[in-house]
């Protein structure tokens, strides 16, 4: 074939090498592919968007079956991984530069995340290394390996699903509709596998089933985006009666907690919560949003000031406020006597009495290093916690539940991190109408980290059929429907102080992702381990090319 005719031409040069310069040329060629794979990869996601780079998948594909040993093929799978997480996680770097005195530990938060998400990869590639067949089979074995270990990353140790595979697709368009019958992983399933197909082309094995795998592979893709693009050409977007207003006060987290700009922070809300509606209609707003930890200051000492009563008249009776607040609660079996948890209070404007507390939601997925210390009291005594300054730990509330909001449906809130996970949110039996993400993504300023945070979002809509709110104190809030979609301009860009009234859509039907979970995605991953695997006793396993070590 053509790539193979190619392949041949350039290998040529480094095989007249002596053998120690050319064993140590094509390692050096093996390592930067391995990495240029991961980047690919990495740079497919919103909001890059190089789908070309999909092809990093066959490429690692390739790298791993070709490696002399499981070893080797381990080391392909971990470099790809490191280059894949650097460039779709640097930005947590950005939250070290917030204080000054930890601005030191940047480049290791840098580095040493994609170095220990990057050991899923390796763990993938070198299992498949070992069982591997030989013939286009092979493709489902991987892309079933790949997607456990994937899987895998988004729960150890409370998980970190940042960009799964199937995020590689922009939320709102036609491939991302796929989710809605089997949620983002089954979409990674289906996202590696068929990229993957292509990888047979290169290597042995008879054209005809080579040419075969690709077509497949092809195939697919195209399927994927047909049944996204007939959904969304069936999708009849309507409106409840409830409209919702998203409070951002473009506050930056380099200067929230100085005490010279409480003031003004507090002003910010309060003035935008009480400005007039935007809404065409003149219909004032029945909710009103604030992000994660809105005020400088814990729920406790909020509610006992002078800026309640200020708040309080902002909101209109019969207005509910959703805010963000940090709250203590004493606890006499807890270490210090208190507990601490990053809640969300639901408040109900009652004009001269005030705000009245309708509902309490406290984060349940809390982030390691971020909001506790794993490990805390060993971290402790090794002087690690002073390091990271993080004098306790919040506490996670129980499993996110639905809760009933005065004059508005009931919603299911996702506190900042929370809406990475699938399966959260009821799909049938006590399904909420709507999910209220608040976040604080000004940690990660204007980087490409908010903007994957609402892509990434945007597919619990997706998954559930439901619209989701989000605020955020600057960037990106915004109104999204259940397709994934941003409502008209309801979208508040990092850098912008404003707000956005945007009616509340409705919810779609319960969708096949709602009804049934991961069960598709097992089904799937079962169905490709068993086509892959039950021919190893009848088949030689994939004899590495020698001219890739």
């Amino acid at each position: 074939m053509m790539i193979d005719a190619v392949l041949d031409r350039f290998a040529a040069p480094i095989r007249a090498l002596p053998d120690r310069r050319r064993a140590l040329a094509w390692r050096l060629i093996r390592i930067l592919l391995a990495l240029l794979a991961g980047a690919g990869t990495a740079f497919a996601h919103p909001p890059f968007g190089v789908l070309i780079g999909l092809l990093g998948y066959p490429l690692l594909m390739i790298l791993s079956e070709r490696s002399d040993t499981v070893r080797g093929a381990f080391w392909m799978g971990w470099l790809a991984g490191f280059a894949y997480f650097f460039v779709g996680c640097w930005w947590v770097a950005e939250a070290f530069f917030v204080n000054p005195e930890q601005a030191w530990m940047a480049p290791f938060a840098a580095s040493l995340l994609p170095a220990g998400l990057g050991l899923f990869w390796g763990a993938a590639t070198a299992l498949y290394r070992r069982f591997a067949p030989i013939g286009s089979v092979r493709v489902l074995l991987f892309a079933a390996l790949f997607c456990i270990f994937e899987w895998l990353r988004g729960h150890v140790l409370t998980g970190f699903p940042w960009n799964p595979a199937g995020a590689t697709w922009k939320a709102g368009g036609g491939m991302s509709q796929f989710a809605s019958l089997v949620g983002v992983y089954g979409l990674s399933l289906v996202t590696v596998a068929a990229t993957s197909a292509f990888a047979p082309l290169i290597g042995p094995g008879l054209k005809r089933s080579r040419l075969i795998s690709a077509g497949l592979g092809a195939l697919t893709l195209v399927s994927v985006g047909v049944f996204g693009a007939v959904r969304l050409a069936r999708s009849d977007l309507q409106f409840t009666d409830t409209v919702v207003r998203l409070v951002q006060a473009d506050v930056k987290q380099e200067t929230k907690w100085s005490p010279e700009t409480y003031r003004s922070i507090v002003d910010r809300y309060v003035q935008l919560t009480a400005q007039p509606t935007t809404n065409p209609d003149g219909r004032a707003p029945n909710v009103i949003v604030w992000p994660e930890g809105s005020l400088p200051a814990s729920a406790n000492d909020v509610f006992a000031s002078e800026d309640a009563r200020a708040i309080a008249e902002a909101v209109r009776p019969g207005q509910t406020l959703l805010v963000g607040l940090a709250r203590g609660q004493i606890d006499p079996t807890a270490p210090d006597g208190a507990r601490y948890y990053n809640s969300l209070f639901a408040l109900s404007g009652e004009g001269q009495a005030g705000l009245r507390i309708t509902a309490v939601y406290d984060k349940h997925r809390l982030v390691p290093f971020g909001e506790y210390l794993p490990l805390g009291s060993l971290m402790t005594s090794i002087g690690l916690r002073s390091l990271v300054h993080m004098p306790s730990d919040f506490s996670a509330g129980p499993r996110p539940e639905p809760i009933a909001i005065p004059g508005a449906p009931r919603a299911q809130i996702l506190i900042c991190y929370e809406s990475l996970y699938p399966g959260f949110t009821p799909g049938a039996a006590g399904r909420p109408d709507w999910i209220v993400n608040a976040s604080n993504d000004a940690w990660f300023g204007a980087t490409s980290g908010p903007l994957q945070h609402l892509n990434l979002a945007s597919y619990r809509a997706i998954e559930t059929g439901l619209p989701i709110a989000r605020a955020t104190p600057t960037g990106v809030s915004a109104m999204i429907d259940p397709w994934g979609r941003i409502v008209g301009n309801s979208q508040l860009w990092s850098g912008v102080m404003g707000v956005v009234d945007a009616p509340l859509p409705r919810p779609t039907g319960v969708t096949a992702y709602g009804r049934l979970g991961d069960w598709p995605l097992l089904i799937g991953l079962l169905f490709a381990l068993f086509l892959s695997l039950w021919p190893l006793g009848q088949r030689t396993r994939v004899a590495p090319n020698r001219e890739l070590n």
